[in-house]
């Protein structure tokens, strides 16, 4: 579909179909510091973008000490980031997940990481340990939860069927506890961005959960990733064109670790959103990765510079 879509496009480095310098992101202000914690998933999603699943570890588990050692590079290299953030996959699917957290809240950072809120959060030992953080770290942690709609009916054709009641479950006793918690959502499986956000907000105003949804950070709405969707490439003079900057575009701000199936150590990649395309790898390292990255995917027009997400809390 994306060849098909997309012909003749995304396929220079330097430059566009047209011959046109592409856009080109330097690492301005490091914010986030992102680790993917496996792809293993407990449930399936229709239109997963990293293709998450109960079978796919195409990227294994980290490792506790391997997000250490990220950390202390953070220091070695004076990043000044604010936030740690822990995606997947299902972060809890990680049996180190809780300690991983636990490091980065030591360390002084605000901590996000993106759950489906369902069983392996609910797990004994993964409450226990996510209730003693809350306790001790407070609003310094966020729990971003999976909800791509408001209503059950919407949510389950995305996730399957009892997917809302069980995350309603688990974000039922994250309120219990005191966590901060925010909402991701999906745009395109809204009527409206402001009927979204006013059936969020009845949602909420239910449950009586502190979450604001008319802030777009604490109720995120993301657009689709539809690699088969013709989308523009954004050239360097697109910026004034569009009246954009370079450092709106989140990899100015962020980079993700991920470790492959079969690799000896991580790697870090520009973007949370490409996992797998290989030109988006800078290495092993976070000196390497302070490069900077050529808007050469759809993504990076769709989602980034034309619809301009964040994951970042």
């Amino acid at each position: 579909m994306k060849d098909l879509a997309n012909i003749g496009k995304f396929e220079d480095p330097y430059l566009t179909a047209k011959g046109e310098q592409r856009a080109t992101v330097a690492l301005s202000h490091p914010e986030t510091l992102w680790f993917n914690t496996g792809t293993l998933c407990n449930i399936t999603c229709t239109n997963c973008y990293i293709e998450s699943s109960p079978t796919n570890d195409a990227l294994v588990y980290m490792t506790a000490d391997e997000v250490s050692d990220y950390l202390d590079q953070l220091e070695t290299r004076q990043w000044n980031v604010r936030e740690i953030a822990f995606t997947g996959g299902e972060p809890f699917m990680n049996p180190a997940c809780v300690d991983m957290l636990e490091r980065s809240l030591a360390r002084g950072y605000e901590v996000l990481v993106l759950t489906n809120a369902m069983a392996p959060m609910m797990r004994p030992s993964v409450r226990s340990g996510i209730a003693d953080l809350v306790a001790r770290y407070g609003a310094k942690i966020t729990f971003r939860v999976s909800l791509d709609h408001h209503a059950a009916r919407v949510h389950d054709a995305e996730r399957g069927v009892g997917a809302f009641a069980k995350t309603m479950r688990g974000m039922c006793w994250l309120a219990e506890i005191g966590a901060r918690m925010a909402v991701a959502g999906r745009i395109e499986m809204a009527e409206s961005e402001s009927e979204a956000r006013a059936g969020y907000a009845a949602l909420f105003a239910q449950h009586g959960w502190d979450i604001d949804a008319a802030d777009p950070g604490m109720t995120v709405l993301f657009p689709e990733m539809d690699e088969g969707v013709e989308v523009p490439e954004i050239t360097s003079a697109c910026w004034s064109i569009l009246n954009k900057h370079p450092e709106a575009v989140m990899c100015s701000s962020s980079r993700m670790v991920v470790k492959r199936k079969g690799a000896e150590r991580p790697a870090v990649l520009a973007c949370t959103l490409l996992p797998y395309d290989p030109q988006f790898e800078l290495g092993a390292t976070l000196r390497e990765a302070e490069r900077d990255v050529a808007l050469n995917h759809p993504h990076c027009s769709k989602f980034c510079v034309l619809g301009g997400a964040s994951c970042s809390a």
